[in-house]
């Protein structure tokens, strides 16, 4: 007799185990194009530069030196901040400062749309926020916001960046299928990058008996960085390594005797079909997944069959729905909040929380 097929599941569900996804993905503009264009990462090395222009335009001099704004490496910011000339952390403090205005001119109009009405706190992410420039950017953009009169917190996401966009796919397996399972499969495909991993699911086991919102941790760790190379993959590429990355993962875990569920958890950029379609928002990925002739979870399906004998399910859900549930454990205390990704674009979700002190996914 022939294994049945994997149980089905809508994608980019607006009901969770523990939240409602009240929005994502959302697409405002103004006169000049997208507003989330204006607090990306890509926006604030604009700025940046904006500030080493006018310095060289005054004293013919760089305090930052030669190296171009968009190669100046998180770290090597971080490190003028705290023990570097004052006038060079002069330029990073203003860029951090009009970036914060920036921000939070892009928070007030989220906060207008009746979606994200009553937002508590939003919770930010994606690669500036693993930096102390993108934690001082966010702070500052909380004072901002405090200051003009709106009641919400602005505060980083706990979670790394390469590690919360893996961690939040927890909450998108059925509850029945981490029974009995040591781990989950779980991908991020971002703008520039590609992360697979595999997230231990022991501390989900205990907190399910304590009654706390499931935690895990990221146990593997695989990341390509496929902007860095020479020449740009395509999209049946980017999937066919996706499908490699988890072969791995898979094969580690069978070394460990890590039990692995039959499950694969993927947050991508776009607005997500039920159906597991990229309906649109995926124009940073490289080729066309907005093609109605393809659905990557029936791809990923195809490269990852089954696991530990058993059809794999694939749930596919925004990626800054995936990246913001990461965060659930530290937003029990309110009933409304969201999550913003700065990164190459700027992602956001909007939850509402269906119970404090909820049971897991």
């Amino acid at each position: 007799m022939s294994d049945p097929a994997p149980i089905s599941i809508a994608h980019g569900s607006a009901d969770l185990q523990v939240v409602t996804v009240d929005a994502y993905n959302a697409e405002l503009r103004d006169a000049e194009g997208f507003i989330g264009d204006r607090a990306s990462n890509r926006a604030f090395r604009a700025i940046l530069d904006e500030w080493r222009d006018r310095i060289r335009n005054a004293t013919d001099e760089d305090p930052l030196g030669d190296t171009p704004s968009d190669e100046l490496p998180k770290k090597k910011m971080d490190k003028v901040l705290v023990e570097g000339e004052p006038e060079a952390a002069g330029i990073i403090q203003g860029a951090i400062e009009d970036f914060a205005g920036e921000l939070s001119t892009v928070v007030t109009r989220f906060l207008k749309l009746k979606s994200w009405r009553d937002t508590q706190r939003i919770v930010v992410g994606g690669g500036l926020r693993s930096s102390r420039v993108g934690e001082l950017a966010i702070g500052r953009t909380s004072v901002l916001l405090k200051a003009a009169g709106h009641k919400i917190d602005l505060v980083p996401v706990r979670n790394h960046p390469d590690e919360a966009g893996l961690l939040g796919a927890i909450h998108l397996a059925p509850a029945w299928m981490l029974d009995g399972h040591d781990a989950i499969l779980a991908v991020d495909i971002g703008g520039s990058n590609l992360r697979a991993g595999l997230v231990e699911l022991r501390p989900w086991k205990n907190a399910k008996k304590s009654g706390d919102i499931a935690r895990g941790t990221v146990d593997e760790l695989e990341l390509w960085r496929y902007a860095d190379e020479k020449a740009k993959p395509s999209r049946e590429e980017a999937v066919e390594k996706i499908g490699n990355m988890l072969e791995r993962l898979i094969k580690r875990s069978e070394k460990s005797q890590v039990k692995l569920a039959p499950f694969i958890g993927v947050g991508c950029p776009g607005i997500i079909a039920a159906d597991g379609r990229i309906e649109r928002g995926g124009q940073n990925l490289p080729g066309n997944w907005e093609s109605s002739r393809f659905n990557l979870p029936q791809r990923l399906r195809e490269l990852i069959p089954k696991i530990d004998g058993h059809g794999t399910l694939v749930v596919l859900h925004n990626d800054a729905v995936v990246h913001g549930l990461s965060d659930l454990a530290y937003v029990q205390d309110v009933d409304h909040w969201g999550v913003l990704t700065i990164g190459t674009g700027l992602g956001n979700a909007r939850f509402s929380n269906r119970s404090a002190g909820g049971s897991g996914p």
